[in-house]
């Protein structure tokens, strides 16, 4: 029932104009008084603002007209005396709900900073609360100034790297969309996909739970990893090699009994650029014990090109294109 239709049936119970059946609704709804009715617990925050109002409103009206000449309603005494009584509860409930919603308010006065990272930048963040993250490129992260409440929250969009201070009094939460990992104290990777609706939560140390609502996908700990599936609301659970993973954040590359081919994808991915192979050979050239540091794409081409007898260049179009014999198998 709405807060208009509730409105009306209570006008034609005082009016005396109520059906017999509204009339046992109305008064089963009065006589039930220790325990509210459902309705009114299922009415949206602002119906039972506005309902409210109206009760008070009229309440204040007709006391306000006591010397006025006012039609008597039978059982009017025991009507009214209910009406009080309701209003009363509903007193409670109406300032729990104020009190909640003033609460509400204050947490969402407490300024936020947004980190928008470009498409070809990384950045570390130091939270208030002693926290590290690595925020990978093209993502957003939304975060407080100082964390004052029982809990510690940010919005991430994209992929970020979390490094979280312990504190077993305040729960670290991550949101992307309707999904929440929390945290107390570890170190873990986040992952939105947006291209495969998918949203990868991997663990390095510690223990963290991932939930969509009230519903929990998974509960991980060290070296493993949950994907959630968007569209299709399925978790899959497994345990992976972290390294490749948290790559991204870390200034060294590792090439560990790695193809060509995948060792291109890892750097594309770093770089945002194109890879290419002028021969299928060289894609399938392996190699294995290569750790390379720095940012600059065209030392570490130099370095794994020597190693498997290629060659690259690059392209007008900033692309770059791999040749060679390849490698024996």
């Amino acid at each position: 029932m709405s807060q208009q239709d509730m409105e009306k049936l209570l006008d034609r119970y005082l009016s005396g104009e109520a059906s017999a059946a509204e009339k046992e609704r109305v008064e089963k709804w009065l006589a039930n008084i220790n325990n509210p009715s459902a309705e009114w617990q299922q009415m949206a925050a602002a119906d039972r603002t506005q309902w409210l109002s109206f009760l008070y409103s009229n309440i204040r009206q007709d006391i306000g007209n006591e010397g006025a000449k006012i039609t008597p309603i039978k059982r009017s005494k025991i009507l009214w005396r209910s009406i009080a009584a309701v209003a009363a509860a509903l007193i409670i409930f109406f300032s729990i709900y104020l009190i909640q919603s003033n609460s509400d308010n204050q947490e969402a006065l407490v300024e936020q900073t947004v980190l928008k990272t470009a498409t070809n930048q990384k950045q570390e963040l130091a939270l208030a609360d002693g926290s590290k993250v690595w925020v990978n490129a093209g993502s957003e992260l939304t975060y407080p100034k100082t964390f004052d409440g029982k809990t510690r929250e940010v919005y991430l969009s994209g992929e970020a790297y979390f490094d979280i201070k312990h504190d077993v009094t305040r729960p670290f939460l991550i949101h992307i969309g309707k999904v929440v990992t929390t945290v107390l104290g570890t170190a873990f990777n986040i992952k939105e996909d947006k291209a495969s609706h998918t949203i990868v939560v991997t663990v390095t140390r510690g223990k963290v739970s991932v939930g969509n609502g009230s519903k929990t996908l998974g509960v991980l700990t060290p070296n493993q990893q949950i994907s959630y599936n968007i569209d299709s609301q399925t978790a899959t659970q497994a345990q992976v090699d972290v390294a490749p993973v948290i790559a991204w954040q870390q200034q060294e590359i590792h090439f560990e009994d790695i193809s060509f081919e995948n060792a291109a994808a890892i750097l594309e991915k770093r770089f945002k650029v194109k890879i290419s192979f002028g021969n299928e050979k060289v894609k399938k050239c392996q190699f294995t014990g290569t750790s390379l540091t720095g940012n600059n794409l065209d030392k570490i081409l130099k370095v794994i090109c020597a190693f498997n007898g290629a060659t690259y260049k690059t392209n007008p179009d900033g692309s770059i294109s791999i040749d060679g014999p390849g490698c024996d198998q």
